[in-house]
């Protein structure tokens, strides 16, 4: 789970992604949304194999989740 996401804040007249430190609760809430979402983008017959292959891919090290996570992190470093 992340414990930290970006939130977009405005600054200025500009926007800024801000890192924003996230207890365990709102973590979790973000990763099955990451989840369901990357199952969804998944071609297949139906959501439950999809769910399954997601969770494989994410046990591997890859896949559309934790491409997210990485991309949160980077984007949490860029903006510091």
């Amino acid at each position: 789970t992340p414990d930290i996401a970006v939130k977009a804040r405005r600054v200025g007249g500009s926007t800024y992604q801000v890192p924003i430190k996230i207890g365990s609760t709102q973590g979790k809430a973000l990763v099955i949304r990451w989840l369901l979402g990357a199952s969804r983008k998944r071609p297949s017959r139906n959501m439950a194999f999809k769910l399954s292959f997601e969770l494989v891919d994410v046990a591997k090290g890859n896949g559309d989740a934790i491409c997210k996570k990485k991309e949160t992190y980077r984007m949490e470093k860029a903006n510091r």
